[in-house]
């Protein structure tokens, strides 16, 4: 592989990073190159296999296949095949700099298509909800207790931290279960945040056992997509579920200290952009159907600028 060949493949990485990455990115931002540029490789992937497993118009069993087929082109790769693939080629360099298992981007893979994987008692269930065109043609995957859910954020989101602490550097090994603890938080602060987008799609993330506990049911959410559901009745499982969140957000502040220093200042970015957007949700009283909540541009660069300050401070 040439200089030249890697250059340009992490600068399409670095590319597809800047324009989908969003919350990520103004992390990337102020780290070393080598770093950047891993994480960039890192995302690039994630966000193929994401585009793969996301593909409405691709019947699930075709999507799948071709998540599959994808795997084993980079599998090959990892073999020490020749790839023109600019993502593999950026990747492979990547997982070898920062010593990367090769089961966690495997497990990335697996995380993305978690959603086309359905259990056959809930796939006859979704059946059973008329008029839900949605949930005919997208699989539900619903979680019975917050353990089942607990696995289903490390898949999504706690692999991902156990990947981006490969390339941060760290020495000591308590930082793999604290990043574990910060996808989780991560997931369940997008889980509160989309309940209209996912329910739109016939997805429902919230355990059976919480829904429960507040008098709701999974018809609640998939009958007209949750347009029905009403936001007093919402409120008190998404406070429940906020609060649940930011006691797994405490494990950063023991792991941006556990990371190298060139890299504390992004993972903070990342924290904070998050903690913002649950606090955000919060102030609206967790009314999550009636808009999108999301931090503006301006309030992601000010995170960003102070984080610039924090990686000056880190330096000296």
């Amino acid at each position: 592989m040439s200089v030249s060949q890697l250059t340009t493949a992490y600068a399409v990485c670095r590319g597809i990073a800047r324009r989908q990455a969003r919350n990520f990115y103004y992390s990337f931002r102020i780290l070393p190159t080598a770093k950047r540029n891993a994480l960039s490789a890192v995302y690039a992937f994630m966000r193929h296999a994401d585009d793969i497993s996301d593909d409405e118009s691709v019947p699930v069993v075709e999507r799948r296949s071709r998540l599959q087929n994808w795997l084993e082109e980079w599998h090959q790769v990892q073999a020490g095949t020749p790839s023109n693939d600019p993502v593999f080629v950026a990747l492979a360099d990547a997982q070898k700099k920062y010593r990367i298992p090769p089961e966690l981007l495997d497990q990335l893979v697996q995380g993305t298509s978690m959603d086309l994987q359905t259990p056959i008692e809930d796939a006859d269930r979704s059946s059973d909800i008329e008029g839900n065109t949605a949930v005919a043609a997208t699989p539900v995957r619903l979680h019975k207790t917050f353990a089942d859910l607990y696995e289903y954020c490390y898949l999504v989101a706690s692999v991902v931290g156990l990947v981006c602490i490969r390339i941060y550097q760290y020495e000591d090994s308590r930082a793999e279960q604290l990043a574990e603890r910060c996808g989780v938080a991560f997931q369940l602060t997008n889980i509160i945040r989309d309940v209209k987008e996912d329910a739109a799609v016939g997805r429902v993330y919230f355990p059976e056992e919480d829904l429960h506990r507040f008098g709701l049911t999974v018809d609640d959410f998939l009958q007209d997509k949750g347009a029905c559901l009403e936001q007093s009745r919402l409120r008190p499982l998404l406070e429940f579920e906020a609060q649940r969140a930011r006691e797994y957000y405490a494990s950063a502040g023991e792991l941006i200290p556990l990371i190298h220093e060139d890299s504390r200042a992004a993972l903070w970015v990342m924290v904070t952009i998050y903690q913002r957007l649950l606090g955000r949700i919060a102030e609206r009283s967790y009314d999550v159907l009636h808009g999108r909540v999301r931090l503006s541009g301006t309030e992601k660069m000010r995170v960003l600028a102070r984080g610039i300050i924090r990686s000056i401070f880190e330096r000296i």
